[in-house]
């Protein structure tokens, strides 16, 4: 690759402030906190964090409706705190980028609130604001956390747009002022010293001028707001000035990371967007094999596709073969917006040791960055809630509600919407086996820790070299410092033994080095033969030699140098 970057060789650790560390005692995480534990991702290997939205909202969607963009949320800490954290990361070796909501903000911000008295008025072009037609709201478009996208303004004929819940306000993009307000701020954190943006829902905010209707796509009779928010004609002009104006500036831009969340990139357009040369973001989220389980255009949590490894083997081949030259993507398996991977991606036999390691080898040897979200590393597993009362999360409540409001089985609904909860990934991440699993000293949580943290906590996991904590540790070693790193970020990829039936199998290969990644993505054994005898790097089966046919056991992962 020509346009060669800092971050093609990091592993990118993802931590969910709220449920890392507690430091006060309150329940909730913290960003003193995340200072305190800032040594165990060092030991880890991480040296870049990307942290969920810490600034002051009133978390009813757990940050990503921002309130004031200057300000750090109280339940987190303060501005000093963050500070210090940033400091304390420096001296460690370690960078933090921030998860940067632009597509809405709260409906407590000052714009909104100012908009809301004057909708004609001068923040009222900040928004989008439309009246009703016939007493119908402006357009069918559903929310992307269930009915209308339009919310009535009190007392007025006004309807306000929100693709996702009511008091997460879109923004309107194609108002001058409202743009300039957001560079100011982004420029103002950038001189703060992060290392960069993790832009959400960045692809929603062009809309179709109009605003027009669609065909309805479920008995709703509502569509997608996809069709006509999602990565509109014309998002790239605004893409392009974001960067300009902000992250891309000559001083910074080779010091700084961008991550889009970017949804409904067309054939033909990824350089645009992720270009190492001049892209619009550093990289984007490859999202193909977390999507594998969901249908478009809704993705809606009760309505799954129930996938097979060959399925798995095929998107994933398609995706990095039909990747251009020159751009970077950072593949996703597990994060905020999804269940543990263990729950969700492994039949019941392979929910152990031996599954976890084997796609842990994969999210960390594929082409792209590394993306590792706080409690992989440990192997953590979904904790499932006895009411949908318990799950604090908008839209596991949303996605409940509305499987039974579409005529579905009460079980069935419960148990594939449940599967997906977004709060599973934010329980209260396992230190050890004191109370609360050492995230806390409160009486109670704000999420309770998943009962089996006296075996899955950091403590006991950091001390076993048999542990997957450990398997993760010697992965990310050789992935970002060690004489593999070139060929494991810039080698070419290879597939292999795509004929053996739920062998996912490819080559990393460069003039200096050719390794070969072979994951048995079953509970069967499967015999290959092998050219050669190869070095084992690693093998979560503990082997010290292979032969020319070998004979992988069930969920077994090798890394072997040809």
């Amino acid at each position: 690759m020509e346009n060669r970057k800092w971050y093609h060789k990091e592993v990118i650790y993802q931590v969910y402030p709220a449920s890392f560390r507690d430091s006060n005692g309150d329940g909730i995480g913290d960003l003193n906190g995340i200072t305190e534990k800032l040594p165990y991702l060092k030991s880890l290997g991480i040296h870049t964090v990307w942290l969920n939205p810490i600034f002051a909202s009133p978390m009813v969607d757990n940050g990503y409706d921002v309130s004031d963009y200057y300000q750090i949320n109280p339940m987190f800490g303060t501005m000093e705190d963050f500070d210090r954290m940033v400091e304390t990361g420096k001296q460690l070796g370690i960078r933090f980028i921030l998860d940067m909501v632009v597509n809405h903000c709260s409906d407590q911000h000052e714009w909104f609130q100012k908009a809301l008295r004057d909708p004609e008025g001068p923040y009222g072009k900040y928004f989008f604001f439309r009246k009703g037609e016939n007493g119908n709201p402006p357009n069918n478009w559903r929310s992307i956390f269930g009915g209308s996208v339009w919310e009535k303004v009190p007392g007025s004929d006004y309807y306000y747009l929100h693709v996702f819940a009511k008091e997460q306000v879109d923004l309107n993009w194609d108002c001058r002022e409202m743009r300039e307000q957001i560079y100011d701020m982004m420029n103002w954190w950038l001189d703060k010293g992060i290392a960069g943006f993790r832009l959400d829902a960045i692809t929603y905010i062009k809309k179709q001028p109009g605003l027009p209707s669609y065909p309805a796509d479920a008995p709703d009779g509502l569509c997608s707001p996809n069709y006509g928010s999602l990565n509109v004609s014309g998002i790239g002009e605004i893409l392009a000035e974001i960067r300009d104006r902000t992250y891309g500036r000559k001083e910074i831009r080779d010091q700084v990371i961008t991550i889009g969340e970017v949804g409904g990139v067309r054939d033909g357009e990824l350089p645009k967007f992720i270009s190492q040369k001049d892209g619009y973001f550093s990289t984007i989220f490859e999202f193909s094999l977390e999507h594998l389980d969901k249908k478009a255009p809704n993705f809606f949590w009760f309505d799954l596709n129930h996938w097979t490894a060959e399925e798995f083997k095929a998107t994933l081949f398609e995706k990095v073969e039909a990747t251009e030259e020159d751009c970077w993507y950072l593949p996703m398996l597990e994060g905020h917006d999804l269940s543990r991977m263990i729950d969700r991606m492994l039949p019941k036999e392979g929910q152990n040791f031996y599954g976890a390691s084997m796609l842990g080898l994969l999210n960390v040897m594929r082409p792209g960055s590394a993306l590792i979200y706080q409690g992989m590393e440990l192997g953590m597993r979904n904790n499932y809630l006895p009411t949908i009362d318990d799950y604090a999360d908008i839209q596991t409540k949303e996605e409940y509600k509305r499987a039974l409001e579409y005529g579905y089985d009460r079980q069935k609904a419960w148990e594939e919407v449940t599967l997906q909860s977004r709060d599973h990934s934010r329980m209260p991440f396992p230190w050890n086996e004191s109370k609360n699993s050492g995230f806390s000293d409160a009486d109670k949580t704000w999420l309770p820790a998943n009962p089996n943290y006296p075996e899955v906590n950091a403590e006991r996991e950091m001390d076993d070299p048999d542990s997957l904590w450990s398997w993760y540790k010697e992965m990310i070693r050789l992935r970002t410092n060690s004489e593999f790193t070139e060929v494991l970020t810039y080698g070419k990829f290879i597939p292999c033994y795509r004929e053996k039936k739920n062998v996912i199998a490819f080559e990393r290969s460069d003039e200096a080095a050719t390794l070969l990644i072979i994951l048995n993505f079953q509970d069967k054994e499967i015999s290959l033969e092998l050219e050669g005898t190869p070095e084992i790097l690693m093998s979560n089966y503990r082997r010290s030699t292979v032969e020319s046919v070998i004979t992988l056991k069930p969920f077994e992962a090798l890394l072997l140098r040809r």
